[in-house]
């Protein structure tokens, strides 16, 4: 894995739940488009497991816009890691990472966190075709808000 600096936006999370549940629900591409917050749609295009190198397509909604990216598993470590960087056609938008850790027995700490790796011209053109302009601000709030509905599902999931 490449070390990119500091993340963009990154929230966490303790859940009820074992590490091996969160990884399952979080690499299961309809699962976490149901809980990512633009996402609408995720499906394997290349590879149909994952593992790093596998792709996949994501179409994202925010309102009446829409917009597909390509995804690239960089990272895949079952019970502990699951990263992916965006495309969106040949330009790298950003990269995405999930780390869960042990916070006690049957309970562990998850940690989303994003890189944005637009290029600066593009920064522009991606808020008008995404409808948003403050990426950042956007993302914080989106991963807390994904964050909740994994707790959510993965305790739920639990009981």
């Amino acid at each position: 894995m490449t070390e990119l600096g500091a993340p963009a936006a990154s929230a966490e999370v303790s859940i009820d739940a074992d590490a091996d549940t969160i990884y399952a629900l979080i690499t299961d591409l309809p699962t976490l488009a149901t809980l990512a917050e633009e996402a609408e749609a995720m499906s394997w295009v290349k590879g149909d497991a994952v593992r790093p190198g596998a792709v996949f397509k994501g179409r994202n909604r925010n309102g009446r816009r829409t917009w597909s990216t390509t995804c690239t598993v960089s990272d895949a470590e079952p019970g502990h890691l699951f990263a992916f960087d965006v495309r969106y056609t040949v330009l790298p938008i950003a990269r995405w990472r999930y780390d869960i850790s042990s916070d006690g027995p049957g309970r562990c700490r998850v940690v989303e966190s994003t890189w944005d790796q637009r290029p600066g011209w593009f920064s522009h053109l991606a808020g008008i075709t995404t409808g948003v302009h403050d990426r950042v601000t956007a993302n914080t709030q989106h991963i807390q808000a994904t964050l909740g509905r994994l707790k959510e599902r993965a305790e739920a999931a639990t009981r």
